[in-house]
């Protein structure tokens, strides 16, 4: 038992609070800041590591519990803050300046919804607080500024000592590169690989960033030259597998997979997108148009997390061509809390494995 109320009984009680993610205490892990003992009240601030926690409240709540064991205490005051971690370098590659965690979204084919997931999850993570970038890395087919609702959009390009350097486009809190910006509208891109890898590059290094919490890469479906540009060019904090439950797709899916585990590359997941269909008159039923229960089934196999699960709504449809995201739309629709639920989980596998 404490006999004295100070700050020093006050992270003793704390020590044994854990962080439920990384299984660390959380003053151990300087998460506990700035003590203070005012008569009975006590306050500091617990600095998170990602403004995306999804188990905030918990942790809150499991702080209070621990300080209120403390005798004389008659109130807890937590200020939450976050520092997003640094992702760790590889020995043969160095990161973007300014950005601490690159993520890809990828899929194994296409037409399962991979940049309706990148475009989301990246809004959903600047709705926490994050500082988001979208980079995206489908050349051939470059959706994202029309999904952001950035079609008509204009980027600068500032010419510096160190090259041509572009201002990326921004609309609901995040900053978006795309080859969009830099052909007309119905304007094919016929590059070879070479040209591609290039491009991709100079949106990765050639690009007014800032600072970065998170960079979304959306990537194009395959296994081919943007996948391994990406991969060799930078560190990873990991990738998402974006598929549908219906077999053709997750057997490309896994094909995708294998790719980045492959490349030394931590894939935190497996999202299964079009679910099930929800009529919009008759919110109450489901339809298993593609399918029910691949994502699952697929990630057990692997031994890969379940992200989750999104359903087919055409709201989600209806937001990306009129470049509102769902996630901002409707956000309360089954679609968009669960590509918010995505979102959360992406930012908490990414924190531990930087913190491992």
């Amino acid at each position: 038992m404490y006999d004295v109320l100070d700050s020093q009984s006050v992270l003793s009680v704390l020590r044994p609070v854990q962080d439920p993610e990384l299984r660390k205490s959380l003053v151990e892990l300087n998460m506990i800041r700035n003590v203070k003992v005012d008569g009975g009240q006590v306050s500091f601030t617990l600095v998170l590591t990602t403004p995306a926690c999804p188990l905030r409240e918990f942790i809150v709540e499991d702080c209070q519990k621990a300080v209120k064991q403390l005798p004389g205490v008659t109130d807890v005051v937590v200020e939450v803050t976050a520092e997003t971690p640094q992702q760790k370098s590889l020995p043969d590659s160095s990161g973007v300046p300014g950005i601490k965690n690159i993520i890809a979204i990828s899929s194994g084919k296409g037409g399962v919804g991979k940049s309706t997931v990148a475009v989301n999850v990246a809004v959903a993570l600047a709705q926490t607080g994050a500082k988001v970038g979208l980079l995206d890395a489908d050349i051939y087919g470059p959706n994202d500024p029309t999904m952001l609702g950035l079609a008509d959009a204009q980027i600068t390009v500032n010419t510096t000592a160190k090259g041509d350097i572009l201002e990326p486009a921004f609309n609901h809190g995040v900053k978006l590169v795309s080859m969009g910006f830099l052909i007309d509208q119905d304007q094919p891109v016929i590059w070879r690989g070479p040209m591609l890898n290039g491009v991709i590059r100079q949106f990765l290094y050639q690009v007014e960033w800032g600072e970065l919490d998170y960079l979304i890469v959306d990537m194009p479906p395959g296994t081919g030259d943007a996948q391994l540009t990406l991969t060799q060019a930078v560190p990873m904090a990991g990738a998402v597998i974006v598929t549908t439950p219906q077999n053709v797709a997750l057997l490309d899916s896994r094909k995708g997979l294998r790719m980045f585990q492959q490349m030394n590359v931590n894939v935190l997941g497996i999202v299964e997108n079009m679910s099930y269909f929800i009529p919009p008159d008759m919110p109450e039923k489901q339809y298993d148009i593609f399918g029910s229960g691949g994502g699952e089934k697929t990630a057990k196999e692997l031994g890969i997390p379940l992200l989750g699960c999104v359903p087919l709504e055409m709201s989600t449809r209806l937001g990306g061509d009129r470049g509102v995201p769902i996630v901002v739309s409707e956000p309360d629709s089954p679609s968009a809390k669960a590509l918010k639920d995505i979102a959360l989980a992406v930012a908490g596998k990414v924190s531990v494995a930087a913190l491992s």
